[in-house]
């Protein structure tokens, strides 16, 4: 989770710390309604340091060459801006990952730590698309070391802050707006509600993936003490009949393992690493991997597309997770030797690439189809019902749209993306 650019002697002598979940609860209960951001950002930093037992925390705003402390736990000249060039927080700002120091003793760079104090922990403020807008800063006295728990939790801490400062700056924004704009103003307020809508969307989503986290992180524990029990008994217990029963439990406690990765992968907030490609090759790779899944065998494919180029901005990561779970579940809806077709075109939605995946499976009830992108929704016996909500989040995130439709000749699932020169995620 974090990318440890200082290196650290060994700390088997430093203090132990208290259970890193016990601050989620504090975590939850912050919440950001009065617009009072000076308010909500005390809290936050005076949680990172109670957290952690730093003698020092800040929040800081960069901007071109300089920083800005907008919070800090010790009580600061009003001007508490510095040139951003060879310190610590610039390192975090360029890696955009978490910057941990044990023990500045034991460093070259020594010098960019203040004096008095050894340990130093930055981690990013990270806004929607991914672009680094300041830090949370703790420094502290006393060498420390920080456990990767730890870290996950000043992470949520520092995604918190990044929404607050965002709903911030857009309601600064709207007021500046009302008060220079008359009629014009108007037209741009259903705007200006629907983007403050999504941020506080984003906020609440972020709050489920904290509580999410913390669920997970408690019956993930006890889970793997019963997975190695169960590997014990499989070694110690002979019989065919004990066997197929610990068999039946392993694979139940792996199924389980397999739906909390998959609760948390829909919690989680989708910040794309998009890059420009070809939608039709890398549909013609995914394809070409999907045919040694074990939904494919004995089953086919059949892509058809226009002789060009399909460009799109994308992560393509999150694309082939879509595309492969899609696939697959088209497989699982036909029996063998049959074949599930894919195409790709421009001209259904002007400014989008279309990408078709039809199966000729049994039609999806009429009841049920509307559902099939919540969660826990699923046709599957032993499905999740979590899969097709991810995808249809992972499109979202690119300004796109996932489509579903059924009937007697089969399903066709259908997802839009905005071609790349209409795109405007950037």
């Amino acid at each position: 989770m974090c990318n440890q650019i200082y290196s650290s002697p060994d700390f088997s002598s430093f203090l132990s710390f208290p259970h890193p979940f016990t601050e989620l609860d504090y975590l939850t209960a912050l919440s950001y309604r009065s617009r009072d951001l000076e308010t909500y950002l005390t809290e936050i930093v005076r949680g990172v340091s109670r957290f952690i037992q730093s003698d020092w925390t800040i929040v800081t705003i960069s901007s071109e060459d300089k920083v800005e402390i907008i919070a800090s736990t010790i009580e600061m000249d009003q001007n508490s801006g510095f040139l951003l060039h060879d310190t610590l927080i610039e390192d975090v700002i360029q890696s955009g990952k978490p910057v941990i120091i044990p023990d500045s003793r034991q460093l070259l760079y020594s010098n960019k730590v203040p004096s008095n104090y050894l340990a130093y922990l930055g981690v990013p403020l990270k806004i929607g698309d991914g672009d680094v807008i300041g830090t949370i800063c703790s420094f502290l006295e006393k060498p420390r070391l920080f456990l990767a728990s730890e870290i996950n939790i000043i992470e949520l801490f520092a995604q918190r802050t990044s929404i607050a400062i965002e709903n911030h700056r857009l309601y600064q924004q709207q007021l500046r707006l009302n008060q220079c704009l008359s009629q014009e103003v108007l037209s741009y307020s259903a705007e200006l509600k629907k983007s403050q809508e999504n941020f506080l969307e984003r906020e609440r989503l972020a709050a489920i993936g904290e509580f999410t986290a913390m669920i997970v992180h408690e019956v993930r524990n006890p889970l793997t003490t019963i997975e190695m029990g169960l590997e014990y008994a499989e070694r110690r217990l002979k019989s065919d009949a004990d066997q197929e029963r610990l068999t039946l439990a392993v694979e139940e406690a792996q199924r389980l393992n397999r739906l909390l990765q998959e609760i948390l992968s829909y919690a989680k907030p989708q910040i794309l690493n998009l890059v420009s490609l070809d939608a039709g090759e890398f549909l013609d790779d995914i394809i070409s991997q999907v045919q040694e899944l074990p939904e494919a065998k004995g089953r086919f494919v059949s892509y058809c597309r226009e002789r060009q180029v399909f460009s799109v901005l994308a992560d393509k990561d999150k694309l082939r997770q879509v595309f492969i779970n899609i696939l697959r579940n088209a497989f699982e809806a036909i029996p063998l030797q049959e074949t599930v077709t894919c195409s790709i075109i421009s001209d259904v939605n002007p400014g989008y690439i279309t990408i078709q995946f039809h199966n000729k499976g049994e039609p999806i009830p009429t009841d049920i189809l509307p559902k099939l992108t919540t969660p826990f929704c699923s046709t599957k016996p032993s499905g999740t019902g979590l899969g097709l909500a991810i995808c249809k989040r992972i499109i979202t995130a690119h300004k796109g749209e996932l489509l579903i439709e059924s009937s007697f000749s089969g399903t066709m699932v259908t997802v839009q993306l905005p071609s790349l020169k209409n795109n405007t995620i950037v």
